[in-house]
């Protein structure tokens, strides 16, 4: 009966016949055993390295025994005549020695060829692939509009690079590129290319795609600043009343989105069908709206009003529209025209939606209530806050509403103190008079 005892490393050795010293002869000369599929023979040199043969091949291995959970394990080290008994040998010793210090020879091939694969999947794939599937995967649940000025930013920036893998990318050509931009004048758009390159390769890394993100953690250009841009409720007013003398579609709309606080895109492109048979609900459809989920929004009457200013055309469905086909478009002359007519300058539509948030948060209204008017996820919920809270504060916002439209009818009405050029107005909610300088 052979007996079995445990060598270094927990390799099992010994038996009743001593294991012979491997050669290169005996290994030729190695047969299977009738009706056996294979056979093992240990190195009595290197305690550890055997031999598995089977019809036609024999094979080298490294085995032991894990001293943590006591299975048996082995690695293969390769085919005999791929490589020698020596190189079997040096390999095994090597193992054993990574064992001796602790280290996993399995896991840390695993590890390699999981590094390998991930390189030669990056090598495959190049900027422009990236991109793309970025677009299709990803944005394809965002605004159209986003989706087409993400992907023509990255992709105009990095023309000699689209062919390329997209991590051959490098940190600092990224920063040369944004650079140049800034250097050129298009502050604006580099600030912009930095945010779509940043996030495409984000959602490359989480993917499983990339290992690294060369947009991460670089400064915004100089010159980039956030928006601070609020109208003063003088300024609000010559915009209302400059609106509401303009004809169609321009004054309806703009004053629709005065009113509202929404996004110009989804303004410009709102449809009768989204809109109550009162014109006292509007339901933005998630597919239009920036973060994927339907919004309602109550109209107060002075937006109701706007609406029914709107020659509405049988068989059209957008409300705002020069073409019957498309939403509205032109919006830089539009604009321009606004600001001639409202003597207002330095200021975009958007700043409609801070200026309106900012007065609500003047008339003492929850900032929960204006992040959910405008769509936005509240700034004041974090971690378990932002799973479980689900009122959608419908009355809250209707109120919030209601108070902003009168805060801009209001500020149209009123006439300037001859003494003090400024502009009196009363909040909707307190009753106490505010003073603005025009």
């Amino acid at each position: 009966m052979r007996t079995r005892s445990r060598g270094p490393h927990g390799v099992r050795s010994g038996s009743k016949r001593a294991m012979p010293r491997l050669t290169e002869k005996m290994i030729a000369a190695l047969d299977l055993p009738d009706g056996k599929r294979e056979a093992w023979v240990s190195d009595a040199e290197v305690v550890g390295l055997r031999v598995r043969a089977t019809a036609g091949c024999k094979t080298f291995y490294a085995a032991w025994t894990d001293r943590a959970t006591g299975e048996r394990r082995r690695e293969r080290l390769g085919v005999w005549g791929g490589i020698t008994l020596d190189q079997a040998r040096t390999a095994t010793r090597a193992i054993l020695g990574e064992l001796a210090k602790g280290d996993d020879p399995k896991a840390k091939r695993a590890a390699r060829k999981a590094a390998a694969d991930l390189d030669r999947a990056e090598r495959a794939l190049t900027l422009e692939t990236l991109v793309d599937d970025w677009a299709k995967l990803h944005l394809a649940g965002k605004r159209p509009r986003y989706a087409a000025e993400a992907v023509r930013a990255i992709k105009h920036a990095f023309p000699d690079h689209l062919t390329k893998p997209a991590v051959s990318l490098a940190r600092a050509e990224a920063v040369n590129t944004l650079d140049a931009l800034v250097k050129a004048g298009t502050v604006a758009i580099a600030g912009r290319t930095l945010a779509y390159g940043r996030a495409c390769y984000a959602w490359g890394v989480k993917r499983g795609k990339l290992a690294s993100n060369p947009f991460a953690s670089l400064p915004i250009p100089a010159g980039v600043v956030a928006r601070e841009r609020v109208l003063s409720d003088a300024e609000v007013g010559r915009v209302w009343t400059a609106a509401a003398a303009m004809g169609e579609p321009w004054g309806p709309f703009l004053r629709v989105l005065l009113l509202t606080l929404g996004r110009r895109d989804e303004v410009a492109g709102m449809r009768w069908t989204e809109l109550s048979a009162d014109l006292a609900t509007w339901t933005i459809p998630g597919a239009r709206m920036k973060r994927g989920a339907a919004h309602i929004v109550a109209l107060p009457e002075a937006a109701r009003d706007a609406l029914r200013a709107v020659t509405r055309v049988d068989g059209q469905d957008l409300v705002f529209s020069t073409t019957g086909k498309t939403a509205v478009s032109g919006f830089t002359k539009a604009k321009a025209a606004l600001d001639k007519a409202a003597k207002v300058s330095g200021w975009r539509l958007h700043d409609i939606r801070r200026t309106g948030v900012s007065a609500l948060a003047a008339m003492g209204f929850n900032p929960m209530v204006a992040d959910k008017l405008l769509a936005h996820q509240p700034s004041t919920l974090h971690g378990a806050g932002r799973v479980y809270q689900r009122h959608d504060f419908a009355e809250e916002r209707k109120r919030a509403l209601e108070a902003w439209a009168a805060h801009v009818v209001r500020a149209a009405e009123a006439k300037p103190e001859a003494d003090t050029g400024k502009v009196t107005l009363l909040t909707a909610r307190t009753g106490r008079h505010l003073s603005h300088k025009m």
